[in-house]
């Protein structure tokens, strides 16, 4: 199958969230045979701050966003694959690549929306009728989500979605794995997250108000945009984390810390792309509560879960080292056994399978 990926970026992490998740998905979907071309834009200086080559199991085309025109002759590239996918949070022109992907479809050509960030296209469109991507949303031949469950599934469905099946996170065992733990990350609890407004209150309390508990431990603070922020004097501020430097990142400290961002905390159902690396990396993960989470790890035995930020503190304060290996070594087995971008890969084989299946009773329709 010939796959056109339309989305924020493959090659650069910088300030983009979802580039651990594309790689993973993309790589594990050609391995199982598919061609992808990923398209992205040359926006918010991600090409000066590439961490990867182009990689071989996909071609990358960097498209000039400077107009209108420049997009869709970008998208009109892509006309003929057997799957065209827009992803959510590409950053320019959004709006008008929801259009223009659908002008795509045609038979033997899905068109799909894969929303990564799914708490947050829901909050925007509830909150206004008038949204653009409202009326778009019947006319993708299947929507997919980088988490949310139920919940959202029930959601994209109540906007008149054909299908909607969550593609959770997951680990490439090729590029996230344990590696031995260098000086610098030496801490007794780390977190790794960008600045965004409905993340900063949940950092405050699961890491900031546990760090000021525990004034003697050392505390290490990675990702972009935190540099004016007054911290805890035993906090480390790192700034941006490469993505090469993520398995030293998590393999190092006696324990990090996940904080889910408020949206998808209430919406429950989505681990963050963090939670698969750390445990990928054999790392005793923290993390804050949400729904569903025993889907993917069992509490206490393969994560350790905090309802509040004196929970957090409460954790690293009586965690040993002996234990904190134990629990990483079980989420390491686990996320093995199920939950590799290899396993998803074959999900969205299973998926595209059964929408092509159901397409032409769409278009008869």
């Amino acid at each position: 199958m010939k796959i056109a990926f339309f989305a924020s970026s493959l090659v650069s992490a910088y300030w983009n969230g979802a580039a651990t998740y594309y790689r993973g998905i993309v790589r594990a979907l050609h391995e199982r045979g598919h061609q992808v071309t990923f398209y992205e834009p040359d926006a918010y200086d991600r090409q000066k701050h590439r961490d990867m080559a182009d990689p071989p199991w996909a071609k990358v085309v960097v498209y000039s966003a400077a107009s209108e025109a420049d997009v869709l002759a970008t998208v009109e590239q892509a006309r003929g694959a057997d799957l065209v996918v827009k992803a959510s949070g590409v950053g320019v022109h959004d709006e008008l690549l929801e259009r223009a992907v659908l002008d795509l479809q045609a038979p033997g050509t899905l068109v799909a929306f894969w929303d990564v960030d799914a708490p947050a296209t829901l909050d925007r469109v509830h909150a206004n009728a008038a949204d653009p991507f409202l009326p778009l949303v019947p006319r993708y031949d299947i929507v997919l989500t980088y988490g949310g469950g139920e919940p959202v599934r029930q959601a994209y469905l109540g906007l008149g979605a054909r299908d909607c099946v969550p593609i959770y996170n997951a680990l490439d065992p090729s590029t996230h794995h344990p590696v031995p733990p260098e000086p610098r990350f030496q801490c007794d609890l780390a977190f790794l997250g960008n600045r965004l407004p409905d993340r900063e209150a949940r950092v405050e309390e699961f890491f900031l108000r546990a760090a000021a508990q525990l004034p003697q431990q050392r505390m290490l603070l990675g990702g972009s945009g935190w540099g004016d922020k007054p911290l805890p004097a035993n906090v480390q501020y790192l700034g941006h984390v490469y993505t090469a430097d993520h398995n030293a990142f998590n393999c190092t400290p006696r324990a990090v810390l996940n904080v889910s961002r408020e949206s998808m905390a209430r919406y429950g159902f989505s681990p963050a792309t963090r939670v698969f690396e750390a445990a990928g990396a054999a790392a005793c993960l923290i993390t804050d509560a949400w729904e569903g989470l025993e889907t993917f790890f069992a509490p206490g035995q393969e994560v350790l879960v905090a309802h509040s930020g004196d929970e957090v503190a409460g954790h690293v304060r009586t965690l040993d080292a002996s234990r904190a290996r134990e629990i990483g070594q079980a989420a390491y087995r686990r996320v093995l056994a199920e939950h590799t971008y290899a396993h998803r890969a074959a999900q969205v084989d299973a998926v595209l399978q059964g929408c092509a299946t159901q397409a032409p009773l769409a278009e008869a329709a």
